[in-house]
């Protein structure tokens, strides 16, 4: 109430927050070590040793379940990968080999986009990018994604509610016994609601002010802490080992 009072915003946001929190700009940068250390990761060790360091990430800003979940997904898919390269051979260990090394490329930086995604506010984004006077085209886009990935999840739980009053089975099962009638109570639904959830998106963006070329403000205190630059060191340091370990420079 002091905060109010007070007109210190910024404390009253920071203070309603649970878990580790960490600048937007921040966040950006790590994806993009998180792709460059996936690129240049010299073994499948140093993939999992990348999830494993996204895991505490995800752990520190409270989705711990997302986390272990994750991992524990990866390690079956990374004693998956071991065992074909042990026993398969010919044409077959090729294709998997070349499905599993695109699926391990891109796991660790999908693990991160979700963090990422469920933990970034759109307020919070918008006001980072106009901190560094990023493209109106890349914030209003990338806004627009924020805001409408949990209205998909959203549609997708009453989709399954009406597809088992149907007697529709929204798993595999009852895609492989009822194919046609999974098609049309997923995808047309799903279709019919992406259409109308963009429409409303930009109606309720226009009339919130998205397009007004005055500097946003926001409740929550936009700048890089001692947490933001930590986590920036590890994430740079971890990707010169990696560089120096694929070309020989240690060991």
């Amino acid at each position: 109430m002091s905060a109010v009072l007070s007109g210190d915003y910024s404390t009253l946001g920071n203070t309603a927050r649970k878990g580790l929190w960490l600048d937007p700009r921040t966040k950006l940068f790590l994806i993009l070590m998180c792709v460059l250390s996936s690129m240049f990761a010299p073994s499948l060790e140093y993939q999992f040793t990348l999830v494993l360091l996204i895991a505490v990430l995800g752990v520190l800003c409270g989705k711990w379940k997302y986390s272990v979940k994750a991992v524990c997904f990866y390690a079956v898919i990374c004693v998956l990968t071991v065992w074909i390269m042990a026993v398969l051979t010919g044409t077959l260990r090729t294709m998997f080999i070349a499905f599993l090394g695109l699926f391990h490329k891109v796991y660790a930086c999908g693990m991160l986009a979700g963090i990422v995604l469920s933990t970034t506010k759109v307020s919070e984004f918008l006001s980072a990018m106009n901190r560094i006077y990023a493209p109106k085209k890349f914030v209003i886009t990338f806004a627009v994604m924020l805001r409408y990935i949990p209205t998909i999840r959203e549609d997708w739980h009453f989709i399954k509610d009406a597809m088992r009053m149907r007697d529709v089975s929204p798993s595999l099962g009852g895609f492989l016994s009822h194919p046609g009638m999974t098609v049309e109570c997923i995808y047309v639904p799903l279709m019919m609601m992406a259409s109308r959830a963009a429409d409303e998106l930009s109606i309720a963006s226009v009339t919130r002010g998205i397009e007004n070329p005055n500097p946003r403000t926001c409740l929550v205190q936009i700048k890089c802490g001692s947490a933001d630059f930590a986590a920036m060191g590890i994430a740079v340091s971890f990707f010169i080992f990696e560089l120096c370990m694929r070309g020989g420079a240690i060991g």
